[in-house]
């Protein structure tokens, strides 16, 4: 049964929607997600309103948070041992991959109170621990790695770059927004195809999911 207090969210923004276990393509974790049989019609004005004021982000898996795991998942060098802290977590996915990974500690970080529930449903879900904050700037420096995915689709958000490494020695993004990425902080690592789901039909451009690391030491 789907956790009571993310399906009661989700119904108050679309009557019938339905949070089903779904399995991620290529990638050894599944997640509470809104049931793709919820997105193949036209929503209402009101339910058009209540998802623009409130958007139950965390019932979905964006491109950047799956490649993110599945690069975790093939380079666990990145986590095993370490300290990590998840900005932005939604779902959860970034922190629960870098868990599976072998982190030493994984800390879940979002505002929203909703996307916090979800992490802690989808990291009992993938038989994860994890530890949760609602505020990244009340966090100690004491982490080895900031994980960023599906964060700058707001380019109000691209100032935080220069606090990332504020909180972690290294840092490491996943975005398919931005196009003109350039900070000299951060050096790209490579592209990777993924898709959001339930799938939204994105155009292809938004499937391609860069990656990009800084660190505050040399490497």
């Amino acid at each position: 049964m789907a956790p009571e207090a993310l399906q009661q969210a989700l119904s108050g923004l679309i009557g019938e929607a339905r949070l089903v276990v779904s399995e991620l393509p290529d990638c050894d974790l599944k997640l509470w997600l809104i049931d793709e049989r919820n997105m193949d019609r036209a929503f209402s004005s009101d339910e058009t309103r209540r998802i623009l004021e409130e958007p139950p982000y965390w019932s979905f898996c964006w491109a950047s948070g799956l490649a993110m795991a599945r690069y975790l998942a093939e380079h666990p060098h990145w986590v095993r041992d370490k300290r990590v802290l998840d900005f932005g977590a939604g779902s959860g996915v970034a922190g629960i991959a870098a868990a599976r990974a072998g982190a030493l500690e994984v800390v879940a970080c979002d505002l929203d109170p909703l996307a916090l529930e979800a992490c802690r449903a989808n990291a009992t879900l993938n038989g994860v621990a994890l530890t949760y904050s609602c505020d990244f700037f009340a966090e100690a420096d004491r982490f080895d790695l900031v994980l960023v995915a599906d964060v700058l689709y707001d380019r109000a958000n691209l100032p935080l770059l220069d606090q990332f490494l504020s909180r972690g020695r290294q840092a490491l993004v996943a975005d398919s927004r931005v196009r003109d990425f350039r900070h000299p902080l951060y050096r790209p690592l490579g592209v990777l195809d993924a898709l959001t789901l339930p799938d939204l039909a994105e155009p292809h451009e938004f499937r391609r999911v860069s990656l990009y690391h800084a660190s505050r030491e040399p490497l």
